[in-house]
């Protein structure tokens, strides 16, 4: 098992990528905290339920990732639960497709609020654990639109490229704590955001991919459960592809 006896936390848990995340840590003999919004309740409760099923240990926070007080308290609940926070995956986020000149002021703020504060505040509660206790592992999701542009994404891109920028200069500032920190930019995934888009607009992106299918949100989150792992140990500062090649355009 790639990460038996650690203890973590995923976001935005309830589904996609963030559930097949938390299945995958727990299968591998993690212990998890598994947090999204309130209103993804039952959703959330739906991933608790298929850890338990499979013998895993899960408990569940809710969390609005733009608050950093949501963030210590959701890292706290790991500690309190499990002991210790070894690993966190920080993955929930907005998907935006809006042209670039019809994306409002406040439609920039909020996904640049969810999908880029909500990554930084939660390095920063997660890191006030992490460095005190000379260890851990955080992995973040940023994007394919993170490492390369897309037109009608701008938003969205200018969001993810951020937690690229983040993820880099956090893993280079604290890599003799004991802490690596890492991302991963998934492409087209077939997840509830990417269900949101119109067929077309799902065709155009993966007709931007060298593999011409969707992703399934397990070849994402192994990824992520890879990184936070200790077979991962030399590596940080890195953005890990998950891209079916698109990136190699």
């Amino acid at each position: 098992m790639l990460i038996e006896g650690l203890n973590g936390l995923v976001t935005g848990a309830a589904g996609g990528i963030g559930r097949a995340a938390a299945v995958a840590f727990a299968r591998e003999g993690g212990n998890v905290v598994i947090a999204d919004l309130p209103a993804q309740r039952e959703r959330l409760e739906g991933t608790a339920e298929i850890i338990t099923d499979t013998g895993g240990k899960v408990r569940i926070e809710y969390i609005d990732v733009t608050s950093l007080d949501d963030q210590r308290r959701t890292v706290a609940a790991v500690v309190e639960e499990f002991g210790r926070l070894d690993f966190a995956f920080n993955n929930a986020g907005v998907e935006q497709q809006t042209p670039f000149l019809d994306i409002t002021e406040e439609a920039f703020d909020w996904v640049m609020g969810i999908n880029t504060k909500g990554v930084f505040l939660g390095m920063k509660a997660q890191l006030e654990v992490m460095i005190a206790q000379g260890s851990g592992a955080i992995v973040n999701m940023a994007s394919a639109a993170g490492i390369r542009g897309l037109p009608g994404y701008a938003g969205y891109a200018a969001s993810k490229h951020a937690v690229v920028g983040l993820t880099r200069s956090a893993a280079v500032e604290y890599g003799d704590s004991g802490v690596r920190i890492n991302a991963v930019a998934p492409a087209a995934i077939d997840s509830p955001l990417l269900a949101e888009l119109s067929a077309e607009s799902r065709d155009e992106l993966v007709a931007r991919q060298a593999i011409k299918r969707l992703g399934d949100p397990a070849e994402a989150a192994e990824a992520a459960v890879w990184l936070a792992s200790s077979r991962a140990s030399f590596v940080t500062g890195t953005t890990l592809a998950v891209d079916a090649g698109s990136s190699a355009f």
